[in-house]
């Protein structure tokens, strides 16, 4: 255990007692201990000189040094300083004078080691007093040097009620504020945090939840330096997490210099500004996570409208002010004032806007719906494609239909519905419609939000529910999608079961345990490799609700062979004296209106 400075002078059970020190632990959260201020103090009337000590953020003592009676060399020490100003370090230090205000040298080491807190100890009247300076994240009118706060002097009983954590977290936050008005904005670095519940079942793990939590906030543009996992029976109703595992989120946090926890599960409004008031990073959780995705990913007007109204939906509780992102003032004489009035400006407002988007919605609805009665009168069967998110569904859709529609190794690459023509022979076509992705704990409001866009999967004659077969999870993203598809009441709908990326299954057997629970097909999109077989099932359901027939339509009734190009595949026409002679393939609840017409 080194210790820095010079050594000679002094006696072996010193150097022992310095050497002590190192076995000292600080509380979490905590500034100091009444017990290693004594220790420090002890050895400093013993030997009439400074002594200072490294602290990390886990509370453990990284170095000791040793000065004269009037100053200490504090060396440098490279500490985990990311783009925050606090390098995760505070220094406390002795005075052996019995002043314990800050003098300009220990300034100038906190400028220029950006300690987390500098603080110095002394003893007046045989008690412990402190004074402490740490940064407040403002700049000076220079706009280059950070801005002090001072405490102090104050007995040592005063320094123990700091709240280290918060303190460091409220530092952090407006410094980060600082440097985002400044420069232009980084990725967010993430910390992901889950709870296995114990009082119920899932068919998830953890782990494979809180992987797939990774990748949403990859695909976000976050970067995920941290998770952390807790089992409990149920949510604590304040924090969401154990009072003890938000402390050891606030520390995992502060030393991977993280501005962002991200949770697996929907926390409520209250939760949420009590975790930021805690650790002063913004939080968000899944559904919000979610949103954010939707609203890179929309890029037609009505996907838009329906994230914006998912986004409102969901932000309308939260404006009751977020941790140290807003403030309002609370009831009670004395508080009432303009605070609460902008609070109900922003709800005023905010229910304008969700008004005026369920209206805009309602209208492209309607317009919609025209689109599905002409559809209907043409007999052009629908065909939707589902399945979990980044299951293939945009491929599968380019490789049947030769469309260009985007692609991508990431969830939710595809937001806005995409419906292109699809010839399954010379006489079948289909419409096939391409549809947002579905996942596990999707948010219902998203699921409301965009029922005008999942309403094509309940106007589908046939569903193709595509599974990325390769993915360890397929029987739990099934689940999943069928999950949705019952809130969507399409549950029943007819289903082709699509496994996708059977090319990266070695073992080829792995085929017949995934066909014992669901009948389908395995194919691969991307190698185009079985969408024969695949077009062969498609066209097998379709024309089983077709039935074959043979009609002579008097020439003074023309307009049912209009209505026969409209809704039949016409296999063979002849013109004799009695009339046009078709060869029809009729859908099965037609048949009745042409039977008296059947040759």
């Amino acid at each position: 255990m080194e210790i820095n400075g010079d050594l000679k002078s002094i006696k072996a059970y010193i150097v022992a007692d310095l050497e002590a020190l190192y076995d000292q632990n600080v509380p979490p959260g905590q500034i100091s201990t009444h017990e290693l201020n004594a220790q420090l103090l002890n050895i400093t009337q013993a030997l009439d000189r400074e002594i200072a000590v490294y602290i990390n953020r886990q509370g453990k003592i990284l170095q000791v040094s040793v000065g004269n009676n009037a100053t200490v060399d504090l060396p440098e020490f490279k500490a985990a300083a990311g783009k925050q100003l606090l390098s995760g370090i505070r220094c406390i230090h002795t005075h052996p004078s019995g002043e314990s205000q800050l003098s300009e040298p220990d300034l100038s080491s906190l400028q220029r080691m950006h300690f987390d807190v500098m603080a110095a100890i002394s003893y007046q009247s045989q008690e412990i007093i402190a004074s402490m300076a740490f940064f407040t994240g403002q700049l000076l009118e220079d706009g280059h040097t950070p801005a002090l706060q001072f405490f102090g002097p104050v007995k040592e009983e005063d320094l123990h009620q700091i709240n280290l954590t918060y303190l460091i977290a409220a530092v952090n936050k407006q410094f980060g504020r600082q440097l985002t008005s400044e420069t232009k904005q980084e990725n967010e670095r993430a910390i992901l945090a889950g709870i296995e519940f114990t009082s119920k079942k899932t068919s998830w793990a953890i782990e494979d939840s809180m992987a797939e939590l990774a990748r949403l906030a990859e695909t976000a543009g976050a970067i995920v330096v941290g998770q952390l996992t807790q089992r409990k029976e149920k949510p604590d109703n304040a924090l969401f997490l154990g009072k003890g595992k938000v402390q050891e989120v606030a520390l995992a946090i502060q030393n991977n210099d993280a501005n962002l926890l991200i949770f697996d599960d929907e926390i409520t409004p209250s939760q949420q500004r009590n975790l930021e008031r805690m650790l002063g990073v913004k939080i968000l959780d899944r559904t919000a996570l979610i949103l954010d995705i939707f609203a890179q990913r929309a890029h037609s007007r009505e996907g838009k409208l329906q994230v914006e109204l998912a986004q409102l939906q969901y932000n309308l509780p939260r404006i009751g002010g977020q941790g140290l992102v807003l403030s309002r003032l609370g009831g009670g004489i004395g508080t009432r004032g303009p605070g609460e009035t902008k609070l109900e400006v922003d709800r005023r407002r905010i229910y304008t806007r969700i008004h005026d988007i369920e209206e805009q919605i309602s209208r492209l609805k309607k317009h919609r719906a025209l689109h599905h009665q002409q559809r209907k009168e043409m007999r052009m069967p629908l065909v939707a494609l589902v399945g979990y998110t980044n299951a293939g569904k945009s491929t599968l859709l380019n490789a049947l239909s030769g469309a260009d529609v985007f692609a991508e190794d990431k969830l939710f690459a595809t937001l806005d519905p995409t419906t292109r023509l699809v010839n399954l022979s010379d006489h079948q076509q289909i419409l096939l419609t391409d549809t947002v992705g579905f996942i596990q704990k999707l948010p219902h409001t998203l699921v409301t939000a965009f029922n005008a866009t999942l309403e094509e999967v309940c106007e589908a004659d046939l569903l193709l529910h595509v599974v990325d077969c390769s993915n360890a999870n397929y029987e739990q993203q099934v689940q999943s999608v069928i999950a949705v598809l019952t809130e969507l009441k399409a549950e029943n709908k007819p289903v082709i079961y699509v496994f996708n990326k059977a090319d990266q299954i070695a073992d080829t057997s792995a085929y017949e345990k995934i066909l014992q629970d669901h009948k389908g097909i395995f194919i691969s999109a991307r190698e185009r490799l079985h969408l024969d077989d695949l077009l062969a099932g498609i066209a097998e359901f379709v024309g089983g609700n077709k039935v074959e027939m043979q009609v002579c339509i008097p020439f003074s009734q023309g307009n049912l062979i209009t209505r026969l190009h409209q809704i039949a595949d016409i296999r063979q026409t002849d013109y004799t004296a009695e009339g046009t002679v078709l060869q029809i393939l009729l859908p099965a609840d037609e048949v009745k209106n042409f039977e008296p017409y059947k040759m």
